[in-house]
């Protein structure tokens, strides 16, 4: 183990040799700033001005320390709700983060779409930070995977491309040295995310800083009930490659010591570190706690006797770098300051309610737009009809060749992570279960494909911190049943990053996602649905093709785009006879929200998509034949967004309306689709809007429950049929 044993408290105090008189003056200013800031808000929110209020009390020095020791606009940080005192060192200031506290338009972190303390800023690195406890340490590492990518690959940095690319609105910048910060209390450290960053951190022995500032309660929950034996650095102690300290944070001298250690270490590139700082928290969690219902006076007490401002004022009076006078000064200055900035704060505009929906999705690239409607060139090498499969790994192949940021990662995915073997000829290599992967690592190197652990979340928190530097990962969650760890990162994380940062960072990356059913023993685990949660949640694109031709064209503009993109591929088409097609060229695409019509017709419009695309067409062929029932079938192709004016000209033509999908009936894809039609398309029915779809279960193993539980294309028939004889 490099650096301190955990458990053992680094001290330093005299500590004067590390900074210059004047910086140990800077650094009690900064930190005195911090906690009059903190008092400031809470003022403000009693007077009922602001609205929520969350302080960095206690943790003033060990955060000053870092932001000493790290250089702004220079390394990377992904810091936590408690980390003023680092963002003030960094340069912020104190009217940045009250326009914020009270939600002002011209808030530059977020525009008055985050609560106070989510600190934000492009020129400091400093990342939009959520909520959520931990996910940033992932995003974290993704960041420091992506800065040693781009210094050995700076080519990739620069990019030839047009503006309906997304690398024309990514400004990339890397340092060779650079350091990617992270923190978070130590009650966050029962997070799964907090170790699966440490193991990819420890295992890549990444430059990531992790910073545990341990006040000894999460909420109410005091550290011995959070975490065994009540200290992470005996837990953490046995990780390779990583320099540990454990300090105490309330100690100015000591604190810049350790953090000037770290990183060191990190900037050498000797690999990771962990600062376990023991602080202290003076005021409650936030303004909504209140902590004398948990925490005897007695405690209370012990904990201002180790006040992180009263120990560096007498610690600067002791050494002669300020005597009485100079501190009074120094403080009234400060509290002028934070007046100051709390009356221009209250006096700033609010923002527009026109504001709202910018920046859910890329205001630079449009997905949806003509530029992303391109004709398939076929070349003779590739005349021949291939499966869903095939052309999925020939589009990350040219995609690849063409954008040296494309990273691929994900479970199993890599042709061999023991890439010698596959040097050597000796192993033919896996390339993903359902070989759609295979061939990349042996063309594109260990680099830009391998395999990630067994962990959907850190698959997906770290695409998102690479996307946010300007890569563009794509990801495979090997199976949709497994998706639900990566979830938390999905919806607080990928989906809201551009919004809540009012258009500062996104992270344009491509989940790619095996689903559904139809497997014949797939059983549970192996057949879920479930796209409509992801449709509920704004701010990601979510595409699903029926077959190869759109399976290439939607994969490329997903790639190309500026939004993150989830892009389902049904296992059952994969390498079915139905769909094929020859490969379409380099440059083909399809723009999302833009349907098919497979079938014209004049009596039913049948809306689907997915593998009941060709059980929909099956089902139109013997309406037709044994009934004469002219089916116009239309295949969705795009979720979010999907073409509502494609279903509206049809019904407009047919008076009747089937949406027919595999996920469950009840609260399904075909529930919204329904209603807007019954809100829009009243008039132009002659029957109600049906539903076909899965029974409100879970899919068995047993093929004759199977085929029961999902539709099939005799049932589309029957509802159909009976539709029309309404």
């Amino acid at each position: 183990m490099a650096g301190k044993a955990a458990g053992a408290v680094t001290r330093n105090s005299s500590g004067m040799g590390a900074l210059s008189p004047e910086q140990w003056v800077r650094f009690y200013r900064t930190m005195y700033l911090s906690r009059r800031t903190d008092d400031r808000e809470l003022l403000l929110k009693k007077q009922q001005k602001i609205f929520f209020q969350i302080s960095g009390a206690g943790h003033e020095a060990l955060l000053t320390a870092a932001g000493m020791a790290l250089r702004p606009g220079y390394d990377w940080f992904f810091p936590y709700y408690r980390d003023r005192a680092l963002c003030l060192a960094l340069g912020q200031t104190v009217l940045d983060q009250l326009l914020q506290a009270v939600g002002a338009g011209t808030d530059p972190q977020s525009g008055g779409r985050q609560m106070p303390s989510h600190w934000t800023s492009k020129a400091l690195n400093l990342v939009s930070p959520s909520s959520s406890t931990a996910t940033q340490c992932l995003h974290a590492v993704g960041c420091a995977e992506a800065g040693q990518y781009l210094a050995a690959h700076p080519e990739a940095a620069k990019g030839t491309c047009g503006p309906n690319d997304y690398r024309a609105w990514k400004d990339v910048k890397f340092r060779g040295d650079e350091v990617v910060y992270t923190s978070i209390g130590e009650g966050s450290t029962s997070q799964g995310e907090f170790w699966e960053a440490l193991n990819s951190a420890s295992n890549g022995r990444l430059p990531v800083l992790f910073v545990v500032e341990d006040n000894g309660y999460a909420i109410s929950t005091p550290v011995e009930a959070n975490t065994p034996g009540g200290n992470i650095s005996r837990l953490v102690a046995n990780f390779p490659n990583f320099h540990f300290a454990e300090i105490d944070g309330t100690d100015a001298q000591a604190s810049f010591a350790a953090m000037q250690e770290a990183v060191a270490y990190v900037r050498e590139r000797k690999g990771p570190a962990l600062v376990h700082g023991h602080v202290i928290r003076p005021y409650s969690h936030s303004q909504s706690d209140d902590e004398r219902q948990y925490r005897v006076r007695e405690e209370l007490e012990a904990d201002a006797l180790r006040d992180p401002l009263g120990r560096m004022q007498a610690w600067l009076i002791q050494e002669g770098l300020l005597n009485e006078e100079q501190v009074n000064a120094l403080e009234r200055e400060v509290n002028d300051e934070v007046r100051r900035a709390a009356d221009e704060a209250l006096a700033a505009p609010l923002p527009t309610v026109a504001s709202i929906p910018l920046h859910v999705y890329s205001e630079d690239v449009d997905p949806c737009g003509n530029a992303f409607a391109t004709e398939p060139v076929v070349s003779g090498s590739n005349a021949g009809e291939r499966t869903m499969a095939d052309l999925i790994n020939s589009t990350l192949k040219d995609e690849m060749r063409r954008d040296e940021r494309i990273v691929v990662f994900g479970e199993d995915v890599a042709d061999a992570s023991r890439d010698q073997h596959l040097k050597s000829g000796a192993l033919k290599g896996k390339g993903g279960v359902f070989k759609l992967t295979a061939g990349l690592q042996a063309e594109f190197g260990s680099e830009r494909v391998f395999n990630s652990p067994l962990a959907e979340a850190n698959i997906t928190g770290r695409a998102i911190g690479m996307a946010v530097r300007g890569l563009k990962p794509v990801v495979e969650i090997q199976f949709f049943d497994y998706i639900w760890p990566a979830m938390h990162q999905m919806r607080n994380e990928l989906s809201v990053m551009r919004w809540r940062s009012n258009g500062i960072f996104s992270s344009p990356l491509v989940m790619r996602v095996p689903i559904g059913g139809y497997l014949t023993g797939g059983a549970i685990y192996h057949s879920q649905s479930g796209e409509s949660i992801f449709t509920h949640t704004p701010g990601v694109r979510v595409v699903m093709p029926s077959n190869a031709l759109d399976a290439a064209g939607l994969l490329r503009t997903a790639i190309r785009c500026d939004d993150p993109v989830l892009f389902l591929e049904h296992k059952r088409l994969y390498r079915e006879a139905f769909g094929r097609a020859a490969y379409p060229g380099p440059e083909y695409m399809i723009p999302f929200g833009k349907a098919k019509t497979l079938r014209k017709g004049t009596d039913a419009t049948l809306v689907t998509y997915g593998a009941l695309v060709p059980r929909a067409l099956q089902a139109a062929q013997r309406l037709e034949r044994e009934k004469g029932i002219s089916t116009e079938v239309i295949d969705l192709r795009s979720l979010s967004p999907y073409d509502f004016e494609a279903i509206a000209d049809s019904v407009h033509r047919t008076n009747r309306l089937l949406i027919a999908h595999e996920d469950m009936r009840s609260w399904g894809f075909g529930a919204e689709v329904a209603a807007r039609a019954a809100e829009e398309l009243f008039h132009d029915l002659d029957a109600p809007v049906r539903r076909l779809a899965s029974m409100d279960t879970f899919v068995a193993y047993q093929p004759v429950l199977e085929d029961v539980i999902l539709p099939q294309a005799e049932d589309v028939f029957a509802a159909v049929a009976e539709l029309v004889a309404f």
